[in-house]
């Protein structure tokens, strides 16, 4: 079977979570024969059984939070139940930052830690391996709680998610020789007077126009990139750009050997 992202989600920030004007699930990816579940915000329990292709998340064998914010990490414990097989069964592997599972208020419960077949924190420039899955976190992110975004190394080629973030020209380089890039857009046009560390349009025309990937993917949408409709809005990025770039939509599956 072919590596596959299905975007379950596309749901960026607080309102659009809040009203679900998009799902607010998270990323499943097949990778390397691995089931993957990247940011498992509100809902997604529901969302993997509400459809008429399920995913199991009992076959799961990885769960990776970018960081502890509600709209990724809200259904993490029982994602992880379900995983564990209601914890009566020692399984899978959970990746995340220092601060969702040690500190005040950790999003990952201790009664769910134990069942898992490993439990690692997400630290600057690492890699980590589930046999032959390998990927790394290349650099802190620039948001409001520990974030790192992820750079997966699989046959077909190299796919990052860059998550969470302000931009910075460091972004370029670290997730250089990226063939898909994937990225949370959360703004059309940055807010002067407050300091939201997110990406916005122009930002993230910065981020494609430096990395060159083969394909771009902008998810995790704000009011304002609903707004706007972000179809149109990646069109004119992709004219702009000379790179195909896409708007993810709720359910999108990209399937790996089709798009790379």
């Amino acid at each position: 079977m072919s590596d596959w992202i299905k975007f379950m989600g596309t749901a960026g920030a607080r309102f659009v979570v809040s009203k679900q004007l998009r799902s607010s699930a998270g990323t499943w990816c097949f990778f390397q024969g691995k089931n993957i579940l990247i940011d498992p915000g509100p809902g997604t329990l529901k969302s993997c059984f509400s459809r008429e292709q399920v995913l199991n998340p009992e076959n799961l064998d990885v769960v990776i939070l970018s960081h502890r914010h509600l709209d990724h990490s809200n259904d993490v414990n029982v994602i992880i139940e379900a995983m564990t097989h209601g914890t009566f069964t020692q399984r899978g592997h959970v990746f995340a930052p220092s601060d969702a599972v040690n500190g005040y208020e950790p999003v990952i419960f201790s009664h769910v830690r134990g069942a898992v077949e490993s439990l690692q924190v997400l630290k600057e420039c690492n890699s980590y391996r589930v046999d032959s899955l390998l990927f790394e976190t290349p650099i802190r992110h620039d948001h409001s709680a520990e974030t790192y975004g992820l750079k997966f190394y699989l046959k077909k080629g190299c796919v990052s998610f860059i998550t969470d973030t302000k931009y910075s020209k460091g972004l370029i380089d670290k997730y250089s020789g990226t063939d898909l890039l994937i990225m949370n857009v959360l703004l059309k046009e940055p807010f002067p007077e407050k300091d939201i560390k997110h990406l916005d349009l122009k930002t993230a025309r910065y981020l494609v126009e430096g990395i060159r990937p083969r394909l771009a993917v902008m998810t995790h949408f704000g009011l304002t990139m609903l707004n706007n409709d972000p179809e149109l809005l990646a069109s004119e990025l992709t004219k702009k750009t000379g790179i195909k770039v896409v708007a993810a939509t709720d359910d999108l599956t990209l399937e790996l050997d089709q798009v790379l």
